[in-house]
């Protein structure tokens, strides 16, 4: 049993980039998706292939279409193109369908029922797929799945505790877990470390590697040293198009990248996309403000 509130530590295999290609790996597949919100091209014919065991981080500047992509891929805004999971096409089904298929997405605010326990969360999470009454006839022990997904998440200690009383973090694992019960093996996580202490965004870090080795995980992220410390593919989306893919070190040296965080906010981008060869830094008085209708990696949703 791990302490009160802290993750699991042992040995476990880690995502890779490029995942763990081979037979029977699981995969999501997006071809010249496009999402279309009157006239205004959210996201423009984004071409994505991702894999079981590649933890992969999505990011951009805001209004990158970073958050629009994984709506469309859940089934919260319409889409045209094509979205496959191995083989599957999702594009058109409902929501409920595509969580069925083994799709799930966190928020940025985590959606656990707050008066009821951390066990009563795990275990509605895991009736999604029985009937009322099955649900509502008396436990007379855990479910295996319920407990691995405790462990996992490092909340055993507090399974009979009130969702309402964990901290921030601890609630975006309940979260996490609430999909694992679920059988989901593409996790689509919004921003999942934002508002989180030092400590915490190291646990969830060290939480995604371990559900990343076996499934296909992809991350919002605008904490660019988070992303820096987890991530093992990177994609960088811009006016809804994806401009550069590749590990973290390619991502970084990749002048397109540069170019769009340089392009209005030079004075922060080693600090937002890491150290890079940048022309002379104007000085204070060129530089944007916090108003900029410029590139932010702070806030706001892609």
């Amino acid at each position: 049993m791990t302490g009160e509130g802290t993750l699991p530590t042992a040995a476990h295999a880690e995502p890779v980039v490029g995942g763990n290609l081979g037979m029977g790996t699981e995969y999501l597949q997006i071809r010249d998706l496009t999402v279309d919100f009157d006239g205004f091209k959210a996201v423009n014919g984004v071409d994505l292939t991702l894999f079981q065991g590649d933890l992969r981080f999505l990011i951009g500047p805001n209004g990158a279409g970073k958050t629009t992509v994984i709506d469309a891929v859940t089934g919260l805004v319409k889409g045209s193109g094509s979205i496959s999971k191995s083989g599957v096409e999702l594009l058109g089904k409902k929501v409920h369908q595509i969580a069925r298929a083994g799709v799930g997405r966190t928020f940025q605010t985590a959606s656990v029922f707050e008066q009821l326990t951390v066990l009563q969360n795990l275990d509605i999470a895991a009736g999604s797929g029985r009937s009322v009454w099955t649900m509502l006839r008396r436990r007379h022990g855990v479910l295996p799945v319920i407990e691995e997904a405790l462990e996992t998440i490092g909340l055993t200690a507090l399974a009979d505790s009130p969702a309402g009383i964990l901290a921030h973090g601890q609630k975006q694992w309940l979260e996490i877990g609430m999909l694992l019960v679920q059988n989901a093996d593409v996790l689509l996580l919004d921003e999942p470390v934002a508002g989180m202490s030092a400590e915490e965004r190291e646990e969830t870090g060290n939480l995604l590697r371990r559900i990343g080795s076996e499934r296909t995980v992809v991350v919002v992220e605008h904490d660019m040293d988070f992303m820096r410390a987890f991530a093992t593919s990177v994609t960088v989306l811009a006016r809804g198009q994806v401009i550069a893919e590749g590990s973290v070190a390619e991502v970084q040296a990749n002048p397109k990248v540069q170019e769009v965080y340089l392009g209005t906010a030079a004075a922060g981008a080693e600090d937002a996309i890491g150290p890079v060869d940048t022309p002379a830094t104007p000085s204070s008085e060129d530089s944007p403000s916090e108003e900029s209708d410029g590139p932010s990696l702070t806030k706001g949703d892609g």
